[in-house]
C-alpha cells in the first residue's frame, strides 16, 4: 500500500478527522516513511479533494463532501450504467466468438465468489463485511467491461462515496444485496439494456437512502430521486 493510500484509507475511517491538521513530519513519522513520500501524497490527496492545502497555513483533512452527495451519486449512476452495458456486450461477443478474453473468467469467478461471500453474510445478519463486498463487486463489473478508464474512474469514485458513507450511522447493505445476482445474470446473459437498467435502478436507491437517511434537504437535480426521497420522508412523518 502507497502513503497515499494509507493516508486515505485512515481519513475514510474517521482516523484523520475532517479539519484535522496533517504535516509532513506528523505523518512521515506516523507510517514510518520520509518526508518525501508524504509530500507526493498530499499533493495527491489534494487533487483528490480529501486534503485542502493553503499557502502560509499548512494542510487540513478537508470536510466531507456531504454537499456534494447528490452529484457523486448521480456520476456513479452514469459511471456504473456504462460499465454494466459494456459487460453484458461483452459477454454476448462471448457467445459468438468474438472475443474470448482470458481475464473475462478469471473476473467472473472472483465475482461468483464475491456473491457467495456476500449471500452469507447476508444470512446472517451480518452487515458490517457487506460494504467491502459491494465495493469490490462493482469493481469486478466494471473490469468486466474491458474499460480501464471505466474502472479507473469508479475506483476513484468509490472512495468518495465511502467517505460519504463514513457519517452515515445506519446500518446498509442487505436490502440491496439480493439485486447484485439478478444484475449479473443480465450481464451474463448479454443483454446489455436490462443490465443498464437494473444497474441505474441499484444505484439510484442507494442514492435515494442515503439522501433519506442523512437527511440532505436540498432537492436532488433528478426529479425521479427527489421525488421519492419526498414521499418517502412524508410517509415516516405519518
Amino acid at each position: 500500500m502507497s502513503v497515499q493510500d494509507a493516508i486515505r484509507r485512515d481519513i475514510i475511517a474517521g482516523v484523520l478527522v475532517p479539519g484535522a491538521r496533517v504535516t509532513e513530519s506528523a505523518l512521515a513519522q506516523r507510517y514510518d516513511v520520509s518526508r518525501v513520500p508524504v509530500r507526493e501524497a498530499l499533493r495527491g490527496l489534494e487533487s483528490e479533494g480529501f486534503v485542502d492545502s493553503l499557502p502560509h497555513v499548512g494542510s487540513r483533512v478537508a470536510p466531507i463532501p456531504v454537499h456534494d452527495a447528490d452529484d457523486l451519486f448521480a456520476v456513479r449512476e452514469a459511471l456504473e450504467v456504462s460499465t454494466a452495458r459494456s459487460a453484458a456486450r461483452r459477454a454476448a461477443n462471448l457467445y459468438t466468438g468474438v472475443e474470448s478474453p482470458d481475464d473475462w473468467w478469471r473476473i467472473r469467478r472472483e465475482i461468483a465468489a464475491l456473491l457467495d461471500a456476500g449471500d452469507g453474510f447476508a444470512a446472517a445478519a451480518d452487515l458490517d463485511p457487506l460494504v467491502a463486498l459491494n465495493d469490490q463487486l462493482h469493481l469486478r463489473i466494471a473490469e468486466l467491461s474491458g474499460s480501464a478508464t471505466l474502472t479507473r474512474l469508479l475506483r476513484q469514485l468509490s472512495w468518495k462515496i465511502e467517505w460519504l458513507y463514513a457519517a452515515d450511522a445506519q446500518p446498509r447493505g442487505k436490502r440491496l444485496w439480493p439485486e447484485h445476482r439478478v444484475l449479473v445474470s443480465a450481464i451474463d446473459a448479454g443483454d446489455g439494456e436490462r443490465a443498464a437498467a437494473l444497474m441505474a435502478a441499484h444505484v439510484r436507491e442507494s442514492r435515494i437512502g442515503y439522501l433519506l437517511r442523512y437527511g440532505v434537504t436540498t432537492p436532488s437535480s433528478d426529479p425521479v430521486v427527489a421525488a421519492a426521497v419526498e414521499e418517502r420522508r412524508q410517509a415516516r412523518g405519518r
